[in-house]
């Protein structure tokens, strides 16, 4: 059994980098399923919101769209020298 956390990480960091990589996922998975009731559920659920009116918006051509491409070329711009 492990006694302390320094001793359960030294052995965790020993494993295979698949075997850390499994691992890692499933606690990340696990702190996603203790937020469920919080802010980050709130602020998924309003951008899930906002991507909804922005797809109807195309939809219905009240907007229209701008091409990664130029998107991506104006940012560029910007933060060029």
């Amino acid at each position: 059994m492990v006694r302390s956390s320094d001793s359960l990480e030294s052995q965790l960091l020993t494993l295979p980098p698949a075997d850390r990589a499994r691992l890692a996922e499933l606690l990340l998975a696990s702190l996603d399923t203790d937020l469920d009731a919080g802010p980050a559920t709130a602020i998924e659920d309003a951008w899930r919101e906002e991507a909804t009116i922005r797809l109807q918006e195309l939809q219905a051509g009240t907007v229209s769209g701008i091409p990664a491409w130029q998107v991506f070329e104006a940012a560029t711009r910007r933060l060029a020298p």
